[in-house]
């Protein structure tokens, strides 16, 4: 069993919600959550006694025909520590792929770009000849076999030390493609930012254009999402938001939390750089499974899983193009969790969007091996127990 599974069940017998999911108050909730663990919602539960060792703050969004709630927990920062904003802007992380993902796949349905087509074919300068037969479908459902590029540091304090180091897209797929595959493209899934990294040079060689323009124009005006950008080169959050924090050592040789709110995140690029809140997000989603924004049969692509092996457990492949699942409360639920430095955020829903899921957990150890306690506890609160 994965540790991840492990502490969701867990989380799931603290929360007393391991029978299924739970009940959803048909009334929208806006208050900072103040309940007894013992008493409470379970969603209430989930995000009560912040802040805490764990997390500063989180802004949680639950819809869907079943139910509507909204929550928020925390401080907007530990220095004056008032009240979180529950409107406030966010790092998304990983939750760009999604975003990703869809403009291909809109590129796709306008013939602009073949899934099956080489990867290669579109960027010839940039993909070396070891890497030919990888394919735009394998890019994006992490079946493609590139290893991960190589940057500065391997510890959160040298990470931070070069949090403003800007870097060029181009020469991170460059570091990548130099070393051998992990595997023949196809044959397994290891789950890696590079492919979306790719997948964003191929977009701007497709269009002429570049990446953030494109996923304005197709998505974020489209839809109405205010609250969204990709920042570029800017390190800071523009606009309101809630201090993330991460657990390091400390100037004075101490561990302890520091303020990670201004970061660079160009080494995510297409792959995790967006910015955004959970309203946008949310009506993101419920577009997206509604067939709002990849239209037609592509859709489907996101909603299929490859029939391989993950690379390193030899479990059945968890990713598809865009999304992840998991099967929660005895059905499936489909989304997107990221992380970056002082945040952690997702989308979730089931297929036919009965129950959608947003949130952004201030996360002390945002990057972490283990998916932050807060964040698992809301997921197994909206949903239920993972099952088999």
């Amino acid at each position: 069993m994965k540790s991840t599974t492990r502490t969701l069940l867990a989380a799931a017998l603290v929360l007393g919600v391991a029978a299924g999911p739970a009940v959803l108050p048909a009334a929208a909730t806006g208050a900072p959550a103040a309940v007894s663990v013992r008493t409470a919602d379970p969603l209430e539960a989930a995000i009560a006694g912040l802040p805490s060792k764990d997390a500063t703050a989180a802004l949680v969004r639950v819809g869907g025909s079943e139910g509507v709630w909204r929550g928020t927990s925390g401080v907007h920062d530990l220095e004056t520590m008032r009240p979180a904003d529950p409107d406030a802007r966010f790092r998304t992380g990983s939750v760009t792929k999604v975003f990703t993902a869809a403009v291909v796949l809109q590129l796709a349905a306008e013939g602009r770009v073949d899934l099956d087509r080489p990867a290669r074919s579109y960027l010839p300068e940039l993909i070396p000849g070891r890497y030919g037969k990888v394919t735009v479908r394998q890019l994006l459902n992490h079946t493609h076999g590139i290893p991960a590029p190589d940057f500065a540091g391997s510890t959160v304090e040298e990470w931070y030390a070069n949090r403003f180091e800007i870097h060029d897209p181009r020469a991170m797929v460059r570091s990548a493609t130099a070393k051998r595959p992990e595997f023949a493209p196809g044959e397994q899934q290891h789950y890696l930012n590079i492919g979306y990294t790719i997948a964003g040079l191929l977009v701007e060689r497709v269009t002429g254009d570049t990446y953030e323009r494109q996923v304005a124009a197709r998505i974020i005006r489209p839809l109405g999402l205010s609250g969204t950008y990709l920042p570029g080169t800017d390190p800071r959050i523009r606009g309101p938001h809630n201090h993330g924090y991460q657990t390091m050592r400390l100037a004075d040789g101490t561990t302890g939390l520091r303020d990670v709110s201004v970061w660079g995140t160009t080494d995510g690029w297409a792959a995790g750089d967006l910015v955004s809140t959970t309203a946008d997000l949310e009506r993101f989603t419920k577009a997206l499974f509604r067939g709002r924004v990849v239209r037609g049969p592509l859709l489907e692509e996101m909603f299929t899983l490859p029939e391989v092996p993950d690379f390193r457990s030899g479990e059945p492949a968890a990713y598809s193009v865009g999304l992840s699942m998991k099967k929660l409360g005895g059905r499936e639920v489909w989304g997107k969790t990221g992380g970056r430095w002082g945040y952690n955020a997702a989308i979730a829903s089931t297929r036919r969007g009965e129950r959608t899921l947003v949130y952004s957990v201030n996360a002390t150890e945002a990057k972490g091996q283990d998916m932050n306690r807060v964040a698992l506890a809301l997921m197994v609160a909206a949903y239920g127990a993972p099952t088999a």
